[in-house]
């Protein structure tokens, strides 16, 4: 156990997000979980979550879905991404995830459900563009049902800076994923600057 801190996805030892998420397949670590898509990943890992330990914590629940999402970007090889992160020239703003290219970030918005909680995900991706103009940030979610209002807010213009919300129960996932591939070559670490400040996987 404590692979999660081994490869610095997590900032403290034994938390309880971590001991149910490296407990969820008995001895199998996320390195070992087999699975045919990155939706079927997801599904199996959110599945037996909550099959064990139903309906914890709201904070436990995020947890847990960054902790999937981490795994599952560290198992397609889309490295090295950041996490917790701080980005240099937009204050007060701490983001889930970031992947530095070479020509601009990638943030993705990490939030098991949306309500009110699309239009921080928003308004940090408006804040981002504002100094990275190309950057792109995606919003993944695993509410349906508020994942297609949002589709439909970015359509009518209501949500302007977002790129894409993703619904991590159907094929989004995958698409999203075989874009994010895409940028393998070009996925780096952020220059001496600090552009980028956080955990890092590799």
């Amino acid at each position: 156990m404590g692979i999660l801190y081994k490869k610095n996805m997590v900032k403290s030892r034994n938390t309880i997000s971590e001991r149910i998420f490296e407990s969820l397949f008995g001895n199998i670590d996320f390195e070992h979980v087999t699975y045919s898509t990155p939706l079927d990943y997801i599904s199996q890992y959110w599945t037996a979550y909550k099959t064990k330990h139903g309906t914890e914590k709201a904070s436990i629940n995020g947890n847990i879905f960054e902790f999937i999402i981490y795994t599952l970007l560290y198992r397609e090889n889309i490295l090295p991404f950041y996490t917790q992160a701080k980005v240099a020239f937009v204050p007060n703003i701490e983001y889930d995830t970031i992947l530095y290219t070479d020509a601009y970030p990638i943030c993705l918005s990490l939030k098991t459900s949306l309500r009110e909680r699309y239009k921080q995900a928003d308004l940090e991706a408006i804040a981002l563009v504002n100094v990275h103009r190309r950057a792109k940030s995606y919003l993944l979610t695993l509410e349906s049902d508020e994942a297609q209002n949002c589709k439909e807010k970015i359509l009518s213009g209501d949500i302007i800076g977002l790129n894409k919300i993703i619904d991590c129960n159907t094929e989004d996932i995958n698409i999203l994923i075989e874009e994010l591939k895409e940028y393998k070559d070009r996925i780096k670490l952020s220059k001496e600057v600090k552009i980028i400040e956080g955990n890092i996987i590799v």
